[in-house]
């Protein structure tokens, strides 16, 4: 018994560093230790034997951990000692300033695009994100039988037995505000209408709520190649790039007519997205000429007035300038993912008053 106990507290008390006494621990008290086995071998002794051994393994054991846990603790010490002694602190240097308050990407984006267009003479629009049935469909030409007016496609609100109100939605598109926006001042208009939507969708590229911002120009002249220069004007400024060439695809939208997908001039180089360049394309939008029923619908007489219409999605615009690989990261991710891709609290003044900070 002396000699294992001389055995471990002389190792013990050699031990360099805290892996070499972790060792050292399991082979004297660990499960398969030679004082554990000791101990273990207790019940193959007589009584006599037992009333010697046992009160001295126990007391060997307790010396072990004892010397086990001063060491432990005085090579923490000597650790806290070499790190004192090598790192300094220089408290004349100025303090990091806190980051309080990041502009996010949506709001961004947004705060670009209203700009944009206000250049272009375009006001913002603005309307309610739970719609009338019929402002959301109807009123743009939407048939009761399109698919976007079925359940897994829209959300429709719940409705008590006997509810006579006309079925609401979530609105699915920003397209209402025009119609609201024609209601109210009539035409001519140049509106843009930026807002949040929502769609029974969720993937990659999906989400249930997002945004979108709409535009509408009605006058008595306005004609596909004004829709075409206002988009390539609004492209060159969002992008900041001048020249970007655009291409429209004929297409079907039940609220234009002609309708066009709007695509823009790109090149992939080792997988990174380039805009303005190369032979490739990449479809951002869709437009057309709005519908003469839209216009009725509005209260604007169609043999007098004609006009554009075009819609883009926000969080879209935000992935292609700014390189964001998953329209989910917008809505699950922190300050470290926002500051990732630059984006910082702003002193600027917002659409809606105040500060963006």
């Amino acid at each position: 018994m002396d000699d294992l106990k001389q055995k471990y507290l002389s190792a013990i008390a050699d031990a360099g560093d805290e892996a070499t006494l972790e060792e050292l621990r399991l082979q004297a008290v660990g499960k398969k230790g030679e004082v554990s086995l000791r101990m273990r071998a207790l019940g193959k002794m007589s009584p006599e034997e037992r009333q010697v051994a046992g009160p001295a393994l126990n007391a060997l054991k307790d010396e072990i951990n004892s010397a086990l846990a001063a060491k432990k603790s005085a090579l923490a010490d000597a650790a806290l000692d070499e790190r004192l002694r090598t790192e300094w602190l220089d408290v004349t240097l100025p303090g990091r300033g806190d980051r309080h308050g990041t502009i996010h990407p949506v709001s961004q984006v947004s705060e670009e695009i209203a700009a944009i267009f206000a250049n272009l003479g375009f006001a913002v629009a603005e309307g309610p994100q739970i719609e009338t049935d019929w402002y959301n469909f109807d009123s743009l030409n939407i048939p009761p039988h399109h698919p976007a007016r079925q359940e897994f496609d829209t959300f429709y609100m719940h409705r008590d037995a006997g509810d006579d109100r006309p079925p609401h939605v979530l609105r699915t598109h920003t397209s209402p505000v025009q119609t609201r926006a024609m209601e109210k001042q009539g035409a001519p208009i140049r509106v843009i209408a930026p807002g949040r939507v929502y769609r029974s969708d969720y993937d990659q590229t999906h989400t249930p709520m997002f945004h979108q911002v709409e535009g509408l120009a009605i006058d008595r002249d306005i004609s596909m190649a004004n829709l075409k220069w206002v988009l390539e004007e609004f492209f060159a400024a969002f992008f900041e790039i001048d020249g970007i060439k655009t291409r429209f695809r004929a297409s079907h939208f039940p609220f234009t007519e002609p309708s066009a997908e709007v695509d823009i001039q790109c090149s992939w180089v080792d997988g990174q997205l380039k805009i303005g360049e190369g032979d490739d394309w990449m479809e951002v939008l869709g437009s057309g000429m709005v519908h003469p029923n839209v216009l009725q619908a509005a209260g604007v007489n169609p043999d007098e007035w004609q006009g554009f219409a075009f819609g883009m999605g926000i969080d879209r615009l935000a992935m292609l300038k700014y390189g964001i690989p998953d329209l989910r990261a917008f809505f699950d991710s922190d300050l470290r993912w926002l500051r990732h891709y630059g984006f910082a609290s702003l002193d600027v003044p917002t659409l809606h008053g105040g500060l963006s900070r």
